[in-house]
């Protein structure tokens, strides 16, 4: 179904804009990326950090944009059709919105958020849709899909014009649902502004990304607007983790505001909680899934037990997409989850080498905590944190490996402009505070092959930070790097030398 072609002045009424220029000209998309402005489209003119928008007036006009959108008045001698808003930024979502016919009012649209397991959430709650026949979409970290096509994701929460576009695809490819992650520098940049989400999840909050938001209060500020309407329409409910203390936080704040929130916990009463967990490197995972519908024990592929409470997360928006129970627990049995989430690279040997994307003290804590929990083996950590990042995370992250491991490799993982070895040096301080068996190695193939040399039986071999990503950053320059080869290439010659 092709969507009405939106004039300018239903968009400035939309963006409550002030118009200078022609009214009656259509609208047929939005973007704040110069490159693509082609005939007919709005462009978002937005002062940046680093790029000022504005500087590509001229040259959007030369490609045909029907029009600016701007926080400053039109230049002296501008002869074309301007609209002047308060926040660009919140315009370019709108803006998106309504000159995409509104796609997220068409879809029963889940909105993902926390520190922790974000990615994994929608991969099963994409699982779920499918279970119950809906052809589902999703937006992830790792990929954007509409039922099997799927292209490489550029960040974890889209643009919102590119956001837009993606619902409209998949509206009219025949998605009744879609998931997406939302990360809190994406709510707070106003990229998820202007979209109607049927159901938040909360999944957690804990130490990550305050070199952009300065403090934990300010990081559940953003995540908070998810639920409490700050986007614009509320959520019709939210599931909420509350054996996190934010995660109380939020449901005690919700819900004294008359919003609907489904509790889940494995440690306290709660709508929807997980008892009995088992946990396996070989079987997986099985639990008690207790909610208001029943209870039902959930085999699952995946392993360890924060993915107990990702289960959890989306059992609470299957319920409240009204699927049953036999459909969750046919879900959780196929879904193995997102790439490089505990992700075990097969091999023949007698230990285990496993590579996830754990790369916040907290998420690398529940990595190894399960890895412990698995084997009576000793743990070998590889791992380090990116440059031009959060650097208050890199002492308590090697507090974490030191304390939780039986040795510790302290590698690079994308160090983009800074020193690897002074970022080496920061985790250092964490390390051995908690432990003496660590050592470093800087180059992250020659560290990955060095674990797995040292793997004895029982033993595993845990990679993390990088997960499914492939490539590592160096400086300006972007390598192919995928942990899971890297290991597999190790193993091989490992046994081949035997």
């Amino acid at each position: 179904m092709t969507q009405p072609t939106i004039t300018i002045k239903a968009l400035a009424t939309a963006l409550s804009a002030e118009i200078t220029g022609d009214p009656t000209l259509p609208a047929t998309d939005v973007t704040h990326d110069s490159r693509q402005v082609r005939e007919g489209t709005i462009f978002v003119a937005i002062k940046g950090s680093t790029i000022d928008g504005h500087r590509f007036i001229d040259d959007v006009l030369r490609r045909g944009a029907a029009g600016i959108i701007s926080e400053q008045a039109p230049p002296d001698g501008f002869s074309g059709t301007w609209l002047r808003v308060e926040n660009a930024r919140k315009a370019l979502a709108v803006a998106a919105a309504v000159v995409n016919g509104n796609p997220s009012h068409d879809l029963s649209l889940v909105g993902i958020t926390g520190t922790n397991g974000k990615t994994t959430t929608t991969y099963l709650c994409f699982a779920l849709a499918e279970a119950a026949g809906q052809f589902p979409a999703m937006l992830t970290t790792v990929e954007y899909r509409i039922g099997k096509e799927s292209q490489e994701a550029v960040r974890t929460t889209p643009e919102a014009s590119d956001t837009n576009r993606f619902l409209r695809q998949a509206v009219e490819a025949g998605s009744k649902v879609a998931v997406m992650e939302a990360s809190s520098q994406a709510i707070d940049l106003h990229r998820c502004d202007g979209l109607r989400f049927q159901v938040g999840v909360f999944t957690n909050l804990t130490q990550d990304h305050l070199d952009y938001h300065g403090s934990m209060e300010n990081y559940f500020a953003a995540k908070k607007k998810l639920f409490d309407g700050s986007l614009g329409d509320t959520p019709r409910s939210s599931v909420v983790n509350i054996d996190d203390e934010w995660g109380r936080k939020l449901t005690e704040e919700l819900r004294s505001s008359g919003m609907r929130v489904v509790s889940t916990s494995q440690d306290a009463s709660a709508d929807i909680t997980g008892k009995n967990v088992d946990v396996s490197l070989i079987r997986g995972t099985s639990f008690d899934l207790n909610t208001p519908l029943g209870s039902v024990r959930i085999t699952s592929p995946l392993v360890g037990k924060p993915h107990v409470y990702n289960m959890l997360s989306a059992a609470g928006v299957a319920i409240e997409l009204g699927y049953d129970l036999a459909t969750i627990q046919a879900a959780f049995e196929k879904c193995i989850g997102a790439p490089g989430r505990f992700e075990r690279v097969p091999h023949d040997g007698d230990f285990a080498v496993i590579v996830d994307y754990a790369h916040t003290d907290d998420a690398l804590r529940n990595t190894l905590r399960t890895a412990k929990d698995l084997t009576t083996g000793r743990i070998i950590t590889v791992f380090g944190c990116g440059g031009d990042r959060d650097r208050s995370k890199r002492r308590p992250m090697g507090e974490a490996a030191g304390e939780l491991s039986d040795i510790a490799i302290i590698t690079s993982d994308n160090p983009r402009n800074e020193d690897p070895l002074k970022i080496i040096a920061s985790i250092e301080e964490g390390v051995r505070s908690k432990t003496d068996s660590y050592e470093i190695i800087s180059d992250r193939r020659e560290a990955i092959g060095r674990a797995i040399a040292l793997a004895q039986s029982g033993d595993v071999v845990i990679i993390t930070g990088k997960g499914h990503e492939t490539y590592q950053i160096i400086g300006g320059d972007k390598f192919h790097f995928d942990d899971r080869e890297v290991a597999a290439e190790s193993l091989l010659r490992r046994s081949e030398a035997a």
